[in-house]
């Protein structure tokens, strides 16, 4: 039987090598661009809502294979979700990785970005796996606003 750290690290090298969600997306209603200085990853998440409904997302940019498939397969987790609903699962990643959390219940509600439990151990990439996660966080506190 297969290791489930391969099938994660699979999933991350299929996300990271060609990603469906890396478009451009007509008519978003707000963008937004993360930048990790300490690697130079750089992504621009694009948003478009109904009413407080994530209805799609995409991204564009460069970095390393663990954050541009932590930005997919954060993409495929929150699309179709509600903000309150999307703060709560970017919370609950946020924690997993800096390792606040361990609740397998609560880790649930991360579906495939559970993937990504393992860079809790590698200090170097956690900015990586987190870069998406902060920009989107920042994208709907801002989006809130308006």
């Amino acid at each position: 039987m297969e290791d489930l750290t391969d099938v994660y690290n699979d999933l991350i090298m299929e996300h990271s090598m060609n990603s469906y969600n890396k478009r451009k997306l007509e008519k978003a209603d707000c963008s937004e661009m993360g930048h990790n200085p300490n690697c130079g990853d750089e992504i621009t998440l694009e948003l478009k809502m109904n009413g407080n409904i994530i209805e799609d997302m995409a991204f564009s940019g460069h970095g390393c294979a663990i954050s541009q498939a932590s930005t997919s397969i954060m993409i495929d987790t929150l699309k179709g979700k509600t903000i309150e609903e999307a703060k709560d699962i970017i919370k609950t990643f946020i924690e997993m990785i800096k390792r606040e959390t361990t609740d397998e219940e609560e880790l649930k509600k991360l579906e495939d970005a559970i993937a990504f439990k393992n860079v809790s151990n590698m200090p170097a990439r956690v900015k990586c796996a987190l870069l998406a996660w902060h920009t989107m966080e920042n994208m709907l506190d801002n989006f809130n606003k308006n």
